[in-house]
């Protein structure tokens, strides 16, 4: 089996960063997109930004610019850097990966449990 866990997740005041790490382990032949979501309070999950083993970028436009996502593959890890954070950025943020697992090409996707980010003063 797939395992993803997060970390770096916690308190901070605005205008601070943080920077999360999602690392998966388990039988992965390979990833192809790693990325980070998150959902606060009373709200949907939503995306805030992917990364391709392509190197396809994505990211929410609430994100942009204060927020970088990078992968080593070496390591089955994705990071996400987060800079200028707002309070509006408090949420569970959750890592998710579409992995092959075996050898038919076929793309699983996995979740990890999620890490707390919290912004305030």
């Amino acid at each position: 089996q797939v395992q993803l866990v997060e970390s770096g997740g916690g308190l901070v005041q605005p205008g601070g960063s943080l920077r999360l790490s999602c690392v998966a382990s388990g039988r992965i032949i390979s990833i192809y997109a790693m990325g980070w979501y998150r959902q606060a309070p009373g709200k949907q999950r939503e995306l805030v930004a992917t990364l391709t083993s392509l190197g396809t970028l994505n990211y929410a436009d609430s994100v942009k610019g204060r927020f970088t996502i990078s992968r080593d593959d070496a390591k089955n890890t994705a990071y996400l850097q987060m800079n200028s954070l707002k309070p509006e950025d408090t949420a569970i943020y959750y890592c998710n990966a579409d992995i092959q697992t075996g050898s038919d090409y076929v793309l699983y996707d996995y979740w990890g449990q999620g890490t707390q980010v919290t912004v305030s003063s």
